[in-house]
């Protein structure tokens, strides 16, 4: 049979069986309702007429004419409400009687005799109700009885087959789903030989009839990419294998699944005492793997031994991702790639030490010309003319923008070769800020700059060197009066802005710095666009100013909006005795 047709004739049973046992509960109680309302209808009401009959009997006194108006209408009442059999003659006597009471009403003797036989009267009649009510009841109680053995028969059958059609039919159900779960079981461990047979009247033929067709395209599937998924993985590894650089892979527990040779070479152990061992478990004796772990999200460089030579590395962290599930957790692993860098550190190496002694040569002949102009200018060794001046006056210009450029390059040598030197000592920012001012005054007076100082005298000694200090801020005030307007206001501030920290600010009313450009402005070489051709520079100013800063346990930034100027800013430690 079918689940349809089987859900059709169980529930089917169950609705008949239910509404019937509704119907027959329905009509047994409008039955007793219908005796009850008989009793209270007729019997009761036949009891309380008499009941105001007799009350009014027992008077000590002739009833009055009111008393008798009662009497008078519980007996019209009772004449009209004759439900039991003798009931009638008993209510004709007591109105006869009632008659002959009010007609003697003067002679006691026989009002006497009426009122006994009105009295016998009511009591007959009472006695006539009283044992109908006690008859009907009985038969109400009887009705009741077999309504409830009735309904209590036919509950014990619905729960009966309720009971046995939920027993029987989640196992018709339960089974084949047993069977498929089973199946699935045995292909999640890739047995694919698995199938499922229902009979040709079960709704589940058609189902495992197409789950036998899934398995056979599974199988058919798994058969085909067998060998090209193992020819992935075998160019996987391969590649892996084989590519120059180290690359030490783990999964999400960060144990080590896989380490390339030349990532066992540069680690100088064994695949097998790597593998499956924990990240932090293999830092404790090795040295490479201790360096990897203290900055794990970071790129960058390595210096570690191979080949006995110092080699250089740059370390980059790549994470393994699946798509996500409904958790959102994706992540199954990572794997660390280091790439060999040595070459490039020589070739930089190289670079820095041309630059530094190409610098460091220049400067002597740049000399040189810088004295012979000032001979030449010398009233002692003849007389010049005016174009021959101007001639002079360019050659000076040049040779101090030649011996400027020598010098950041020089400077930049030292940072990137760590030779830089710093002479740390207590001083004043007040005579930084004042030498440098002196510094740039006749530039600032070429275009008629106003300057507006704010550094108090009793602010306290910066731990710098003031040298360097002083380049900085001088490079900043000669930024500050190359971009400002003629007749113009440089701001140069000191102040201080927490407990062991001085700010040093110039502030410039130019045209401002766009805000794309200001995360690159302490970039080697960079210049803003549009101002190389009006701005003569290197563009290695304020990132040898960063470097500067920087060594000195500062911090360097900038403020700027386009037609509202610029501000520079950078901070050095307070003295701290």
């Amino acid at each position: 049979m079918t689940i349809k047709n089987l859900l059709r004739i169980g529930f089917g049973v169950i609705f008949t069986l239910t509404a019937l046992i509704s119907i027959l509960s329905v009509l047994n109680l409008k039955k007793i309702a219908e005796d009850d309302k008989a009793i209270l209808r007729d019997n009761y009401e036949s009891l309380i007429f008499v009941k105001n009959i007799n009350e009014a009997l027992d008077l000590p006194d002739i009833p009055n004419d009111v008393q008798q108006e009662i009497i008078q209408q519980n007996i019209i009442n009772e004449n009209n409400n004759i439900t039991e059999p003798h009931e009638q003659e008993y209510a004709d006597s007591l109105f006869a009687n009632f008659i002959g009471f009010k007609k003697y009403s003067y002679d006691p003797l026989k009002k006497a005799v009426y009122r006994a036989r009105m009295k016998a009267a009511v009591y007959h009649i009472s006695t006539v109700n009283l044992k109908a009510i006690y008859q009907r009841n009985a038969k109400a109680n009887i009705d009741a009885n077999n309504a409830m053995l009735n309904m209590s028969i036919l509950g014990a059958v619905s729960l009966l087959i309720t009971i046995l059609f939920l027993y029987r039919f989640p196992n018709y159900i339960s089974q084949p789903i047993n069977r498929f779960i089973n199946a699935f079981s045995e292909i999640s461990r890739k047995n694919y030989e698995v199938n499922i047979h229902f009979p040709d009247n079960s709704e589940f033929q058609s189902l495992g009839r197409s789950f036998n067709e899934m398995v056979t395209k599974l199988r058919d599937y798994e058969d085909g990419n067998l060998q090209s998924i193992k020819f992935e993985q075998l160019r996987v590894e391969t590649l892996v294998q084989n590519v120059t650089d180290a690359i030490i892979g783990f999964d999400e527990q960060e144990r080590i699944i896989f380490a390339n040779p030349m990532a066992i070479k540069l680690l100088a152990v064994t695949e097998e005492q790597i593998k499956g061992k924990h990240l932090r478990e293999i830092a404790q004796w090795n040295e490479v793997i201790s360096k990897l772990i203290h900055s794990e999200n970071a790129i960058y460089d390595l210096k570690l031994e191979l080949d006995g030579e110092q080699t250089y590395f740059t370390r980059e962290f790549f994470e393994i991702h699946l798509p996500a599930n409904k958790n959102g957790q994706s992540k199954i692993g990572h794997f660390v790639l280091l790439k060999n860098i040595t070459r490039f550190y020589h070739l930089d190496e190289a670079k820095t030490n041309f630059i530094a002694t190409i610098s460091h040569e220049l400067k002597t002949p740049i000399g040189s010309i810088k004295m012979s102009t000032a001979l030449l200018q010398n009233d002692r060794y003849g007389a010049i003319t005016e174009f021959q001046k101007e001639l002079i006056d360019n050659i000076e210009e040049d040779s101090d923008r030649l011996l400027k450029i020598t010098s950041e390059l020089l400077d930049m040598g030292q940072v990137q070769t760590g030779k830089l030197l710093l002479n740390f000592t207590a001083t004043d920012p007040i005579s930084i800020v004042n030498y440098a001012q002196k510094s740039v005054r006749l530039l600032a007076e070429q275009k008629d700059i106003a300057w507006k100082i704010d550094c108090s005298q009793d602010l306290p000694q910066v731990w710098a060197d003031p040298d360097k200090t002083a380049w900085v801020l001088i490079n900043l005030l000669t930024n500050a009066i190359k971009y400002s307007p003629n007749k113009s206001t440089v701001e140069l501030a000191v102040a201080k802005t927490a407990e062991y920290v001085l700010e040093f600010s110039v502030r410039d009313h130019g045209e401002g710095i766009k805000e794309n450009y200001l995360s690159r402005l302490f970039e080697r070489y960079f210049k803003v666009p549009g101002d190389e051709s009006r701005i003569s520079g290197t563009g290695l100013g304020l990132a040898i100013a960063k470097d500067f800063i920087t060594a000195q346990n500062g911090e360097i930034g900038v403020k700027s909006k386009i037609n509202e100027g610029s501000r520079f800013y950078f901070t050095l430690p307070v003295h701290p005795y």
